[in-house]
């Protein structure tokens, strides 16, 4: 099971003027074990969708049936085409698990020419499966793009083209799943009732997981057993509510707003601006209370960052995730005198190494620090962290009274860029 440590958030580490004191925490004991309650009763009544979607034997099974089919058919390149929590999640699959045994893994997620260009020259699409994921069916980026590359694919498989497509879209309309209609290409859905960035346990996550050769049993077993957590009333047993009340006790009660994820793994660097996006567009809707996120990556952003973190404005707080086990890569035996100490040690050292002294510089001047800490970096547990920040968000929910679904600022800028196209004014 992954492990959550907050030791280095609270007051006993770095004094009750800049960390949390039990007496706080405690304070929340009762309305947080109210709010499990509530959340319990919610999924009762057919909400919170998400939650239940590990659990959804046929979405597995119709994955499943989609990735055999691919491996028999000799497939080698995936292509990709998502944005959002339709290409962030994803991301966080592909850098998980491709390897260069796995199929090669295309992750179209930019309308920026130079990139879309480049695609479209390396890809040979007579021996590609073209995905497209957009809950919608209407969004710009991904509904761009996928048409560019479906003539690519009409090109290079004719008649056949259809039958090397999938969609995942919405069950029930949309013009992504009128198009499929007509052109008689494979459909997954994506429930209704599941926004972009909590469908990772949909086709969404599922799909890429299985084309990379991953177990996706393991995986929503791993979201089954945090959710089984997840349903604790206790705080100390409960994750995601333990999380959930750092958080916001850290912003609320002693104005570290800005939430830093870094984890130091660059197979979970996705996971950071997953997490961001979760984040913000659940909680970005007022001007006065909610966290910041920011994604960061250790060691990297220990030459970039850290000096502002140690020295400057007291707003961030760190999230760090890592990984236990890692691949035993070793440095020679013999180094010259001024690096003597590193000689024989693995990577893996040293990035735990770095990941310490990070750690403990912030504790030393005063400054709060969350630890995610994986056993390995494998489906199972992969599938209890994604459910265990999931859950953590519909908590933090709860504590600052904010509804967590939906993002209305972002169809704002939407409808403007429809509108700009519609008028045929761009810069072209």
């Amino acid at each position: 099971m992954l492990d959550l440590s907050v030791s280095q958030a609270l007051a006993k580490a770095i004094t009750p003027s800049f960390g949390v004191p039990d007496q706080e925490l405690s304070a929340l004991r009762t309305g947080l074990r109210r709010y499990v309650q509530e959340w319990l009763k919610e999924r009762e009544k057919g909400q919170h969708t998400w939650s239940m979607s590990p659990y959804d034997k046929d979405a597995v099974e119709a994955v499943k049936e989609v990735a055999i089919r691919t491996k028999a058919e000799r497939i080698r390149t995936v292509v990709w085409i998502g944005i959002g929590g339709s290409g962030l999640g994803p991301k966080v699959i592909q850098e998980a698990f491709e390897t260069p045994e796995t199929v090669e893994f295309i992750l179209l997620d930019s309308i920026d020419p130079s990139f879309v260009e480049t695609v479209l020259k390396i890809v040979d699409w007579r021996y590609t499966l073209l995905v497209v994921a957009s809950k919608s069916g209407g969004t710009l980026e991904p509904m761009s793009l996928f048409f560019t590359c479906y003539e690519k694919m009409k090109a290079a498989r004719g008649a056949q083209a259809a039958h090397y497509t999938i969609a995942l879209t919405d069950p029930f309309g949309g013009p992504l799943r009128s198009f499929c209609l007509e052109e008689d290409i494979r459909m997954l859905t994506i429930p209704s009732e599941i926004g972009g960035r909590f469908s990772i346990f949909t086709p969404v996550g599922l799909l890429p997981l299985a084309l990379l050769d991953g177990n996706i049993d393991s995986f929503v077993r791993g979201a089954k057993e945090m959710d089984t957590l997840c349903q604790n009333t206790a705080l100390d047993e409960n994750p995601a509510t333990l999380l959930a009340a750092v958080q916001y006790l850290l912003d609320f009660k002693r104005g570290y707003s800005v939430r830093v994820i870094m984890p130091y793994s660059a197979r979970l660097t996705s996971i950071a601006r997953w997490d961001q996006q979760l984040i913000a567009e659940s909680l970005g809707k007022t001007e006065t209370k909610n966290p910041i996120p920011l994604a960061a990556i250790g060691t990297q952003d220990q030459h970039s960052l850290l000096q502002q973190w140690m020295a400057g404005p007291r707003l961030p707080w760190h999230l760090f995730i890592r990984e236990e086990e890692k691949p035993r890569v070793h440095l020679p035996e013999h180094l010259p005198e001024p690096f003597a100490h590193l000689q024989g040690k693995t990577f893996g050292q040293l990035l735990d190494a770095c990941y310490t002294g990070t750690a403990a510089a912030l504790t030393s001047v005063k400054r709060p620090s969350v630890t995610i800490t994986l056993p390995r970096l494998d489906e199972r547990h992969l599938g209890q962290l994604f459910f265990l920040l999931l859950a953590e968000v519909i908590f933090l929910g709860k504590l600052y009274r904010i509804d967590p679904y939906g993002q209305p600022a972002v169809e704002i800028g939407k409808k403007i860029t429809k509108d700009i196209l519609s008028k045929g004014r761009t810069e072209e």
